[in-house]
């Protein structure tokens, strides 16, 4: 009966997928953010493998530059920090210069910041995830569509499972990703009056040290981890994570799922949601967690003397966010 459901999702979120609108990436220029590490690193070497020219862009020059040197002529490094949008206009400038055109986007960058309610996090740090993964994806984006159209490409932004899923002591990550999924199902139906196409890729928990330090090296974490149900808490590997966005662009897929067992949630989202949220509102554990998690949080914040509006810790992942 399980498979049958798992089958029937996954026909449902793929009925879009033109099966004649294939992109092949050999000899294509692939621009990908957060290229440095994890699923935008495993991604590009992915690309770069199929025969792709692969524009790596990453905050940290050093992390770009060595998977850069591990390829060749077909690579080109680039340091920016998407939440800058003058300086992202710059970066793609530069792929645009060095390559003659830009055929595929990959919005892969963000962040993911210390476990807060709402009541009790660092304003800064609700600013800085949603200039990085929110306006980010914009600063990525925008610059390069009119590459995107002339050349009838495809643009791929990467949102989450966190944009369904419950969002307590993690809301500006789970308000930037559902945010980013809207972003791009706009994007999807007004390139398709141009010839191009775009997709979002959703994610569940991908195997990262981001991913273990928040979720099993931290006792909060690991109890928030423990409150997704099998088989929900399934993990996958980075190099997973990127064959499904590698795959999706061939396909120019409107949306790709990892792992697999998130769709069923993703298309019933509606009604479980109007349940799960009260169980969860209801729930001792669940309240006994959130109190401890604000707890935690105040006095890490007393301990270092950090004003409501400082800047606050802020976790940068290894492959562009944290998924869970």
């Amino acid at each position: 009966m399980s498979s049958f459901v798992f089958g029937l999702a996954r026909q449902l979120l793929t009925l879009s997928t033109s099966p004649a609108a294939e992109l092949q990436v050999r000899d294509r220029v692939v621009l990908i953010t957060g290229a440095g590490t994890g699923i935008g690193r495993a991604l590009a070497e992915n690309l770069y493998r199929a025969g792709a020219f692969v524009a790596l862009i990453d905050i940290d020059e050093n992390a770009a530059a060595r998977v850069g040197r591990s390829m060749g002529e077909r690579a080109l490094v680039v340091r920016a920090d998407v939440s800058d949008r003058i300086g992202m206009r710059e970066a793609i400038s530069r792929v645009r210069e060095r390559f003659g055109r830009i055929d595929v986007v990959v919005a892969n960058a963000g962040v993911v910041p210390e476990p807060a309610t709402i009541r009790t996090m660092n304003p800064a740090d609700f600013d800085r995830v949603i200039g990085i993964n929110l306006t980010g994806v914009f600063n990525t984006v925008h610059p390069a569509l009119d590459d995107i159209v002339a050349v009838g490409g495809h643009v791929v932004v990467v949102s989450s499972a966190a944009a369904f899923a419950p969002g307590m002591a993690g809301s500006p990550y789970m308000v930037s990703k559902a945010a980013v999924e809207q972003f791009g199902r706009a994007l999807r139906v007004e390139l398709a009056a141009v010839g191009a196409t775009a997709g979002v890729a959703y994610f569940g928990i991908v195997d990262t040290a981001m991913t273990r330090g928040t979720l099993d090296e931290d006792e909060l974490g690991e109890e928030i981890g423990a409150l997704l149900p099998w088989p929900l808490d399934r993990r996958i590997t980075v190099a997973a994570a990127a064959e499904s966005i590698a795959q999706g662009i061939a396909r120019r897929a409107p949306r790709t799922m990892a792992p697999v067992q998130w769709e069923p949630y993703a298309l019933l989202r509606g009604a479980v949601n109007v349940v799960l949220d009260q169980l969860l509102a209801d729930d001792e554990r669940v309240r006994d967690l959130i109190n401890r998690v604000e707890a935690r949080h105040v006095e890490r914040r007393q301990s270092s003397q950090v004003p409501a509006s400082g800047n606050a810790a802020m976790r940068p992942t290894p492959d562009g966010e944290a998924r869970y």
